[in-house]
This record gives structure tokens, sequence and C-alpha cells, in this order.
């Protein structure tokens, strides 16, 4: 490990408080790291690629510091109208950052047009920087060590810690570095708050985590799942979402032979909401066909995802 930092410096009879942003490529652990951090599971987590979309804030709260933690989107090359979408959400969040945890697969160190394209990134924002290399559970020690060295030489870190988000494995030094370098400051939160996002959000990603777990790659990333209806009070929680897809179709496997389907998705995704609201659930869902709604920017706007400006071509 390499820090140039005292991980012991504390301001005596004051608060540290910032925003830490998650950045690094698709697949690279974010959100894993994000629940690990935080302890408790805020940000879907699947092994496909891009599974975060929105920005999601992980509140710790520990005696004298807050750190609000900003999971973002993978950096990737946008290919469509929703992944400039998502660059723009974690452009938003590398503006908000006080400090930047890039999180770096150390199992398979990124080539180097995404090293240059994290790089990038990086530059826009005047944050300082702390590595994690992530997946040291599938590193051997020579391994790990390679990877710091990689990320001291062509990331141009001067703190680097070696993590495993999965086993926890490096979890606490990292925290202390993170609250080490946290700016003096009051609580932006109540103490004992852990997300900043209402629980309707968290409703819906679910049910889209649970849809990314079951089903083909033909489905996953055209589903867009909103919460249409959310009511409390009686013996159980009466949630509808509504699961939009692009094609008829995604539709027809979403639902399967006879409803097969959707009474699996609903099972699944409901256990994992009662885990999560801690009661009876009632789920309702329905799906409906919103045709190329990745790349209608009327049809992102509905669905309350950030719309890039429109460009005019050059004369």
């Amino acid at each position: 490990m390499s820090d140039t930092g005292n991980e012991s410096d504390t301001v005596h009879g004051h608060t540290r408080c910032g925003y830490v942003t998650l950045m690094g490529a698709p697949n690279a652990g974010k959100s894993t790291l994000m629940n690990a951090l935080v302890g408790e599971q805020l940000s879907i987590v699947t092994a496909k690629a891009q599974t975060t979309w929105a920005r999601v804030t992980g509140i710790l709260t520990e005696e004298d510091s807050q750190i609000v933690f900003l999971d973002t989107p993978g950096i990737l090359e946008p290919r469509d109208l929703l992944h400039r979408s998502l660059l723009i959400t974690a452009n938003q969040a590398l503006e908000d950052a006080d400090l930047l945890v890039m999180v770096v697969d150390g199992a398979e160190l990124p080539g180097e047009a995404e090293r240059a394209r994290l790089m990038g990134y990086r530059e826009r924002s005047r944050a300082p920087l702390i590595v994690a290399l992530n997946k040291t559970d599938r590193m051997a020690a020579e391994r790990v060590r390679e990877g710091v060295d990689w990320a001291e030489q062509r990331l141009g870190a001067t703190v680097v810690h070696p993590v495993s988000a999965l086993t926890g494995e490096g979890i606490p030094d990292l925290l202390a570095a993170i609250r080490a370098r946290l700016p003096e400051g009051p609580f932006l939160y109540p103490e004992d708050e852990i997300a900043a996002e209402p629980v309707r959000f968290f409703a819906a990603e679910l049910v889209r985590e649970t849809i990314l777990e079951l089903f083909q790659d033909e489905v996953p990333y055209s589903v867009f799942c909103q919460v249409e209806e959310f009511r409390e009070g009686g013996e159980r929680t009466y949630i509808q979402v509504n699961v939009y897809v692009e094609r008829p179709s995604q539709k027809g496997i979403l639902i399967g032979e006879g409803g097969r389907a959707i009474r699996e998705l609903g099972i699944a995704a409901r256990r994992k909401l009662e885990h999560f609201l801690g009661g009876p659930v009632y789920l309702d869902l329905w799906v409906k066909v919103l045709p190329k709604w990745r790349k209608k920017r009327a049809e992102l706007r509905r669905l309350g995802l950030p719309v890039p400006t429109e460009t005019k071509p050059s004369p």
C-alpha cells in the first residue's frame, strides 16, 4: 500500500464531512464497494456490467465524521442517448466531489484506452484522489504489488489501497484514509440516515436488479422500472411498479408462458423488498412497451433521467 497522508489526522472538537465520489469502469466493483463501505445494500449489484444507471447516495456517520458516498454509472464510451445520459450523472458526481475514489479491477487492469478515458474524467475534478485496487480476493500477493505499482505509475496515484469489496479485506484502512481527507464541516444529513434517495427509488431498483439476475442479455438493458404507486398503512405495503421494455417480444419474455416468468420475478423481487422494508409487501408488476425509449429525449425526460443537450452538426 502506498499512502502519503496521515491516517490518524482528526480535528479535535470539530466534525468532518464531505462528498466522496466512486468512479471507475463498468464492473470494477463500485457498487459492491459502496455497499461494503456503508454496511448496507444500497446500490444494486449483478454480474452484468453497467448495472448502475442513477447516482446513489450512501451515508456513513461515525463519531465526528460523516462520509457521503456517491456511486455513479461506469465510465464508458457512449453508444447511444442513454449512455450519454449516464455520463451526465457521472459528471455531476465528479463536480460535487470533495474526494475521488477511483475503483480499479485489480484482477484485470484497464487497457490503455480505458485508462485514458478514466484519466480524462478524473481531470474534470480538482478533488484529491484515492485509488481502490479492488478484487484482491482473486489476486496473488505478487499481483497486488504489481497493481499498486501500475496505479502509481499509470494513474499518478499517491494513495493506493488494495481491497476486496466482496470479502471486506482492506475496507477499514480505506475508510480511515477517506476520513482523514474529509474537509472540516458540519454534517449534511441526520446521523441516523444511510441514504438520500426516497424508498420508491430503492423499490424500483430492487425490481430491476431481480430482472438483471433472472433474464437473458436481450432483455435487461432495455428495461426501466418506475414505482407508480406506494401505499403504506395496511397489513401490507402496496407497491405498483411499471416495468418498461422496448419491444413486444421483450414483454413476452418477462411475462412468460401463462404468466410463469412474471410470477417468478414477482416472488423474488417481493422477498427483497420485504427484507429492505422490514415487513410484508404486495407487489403489483405491470410490463409496458415503450419503443426505443433509450434513444428518445422525451422518454428519458419522462422517466426522470438527465437528458443530454442537443448539438447541431457543424456546417
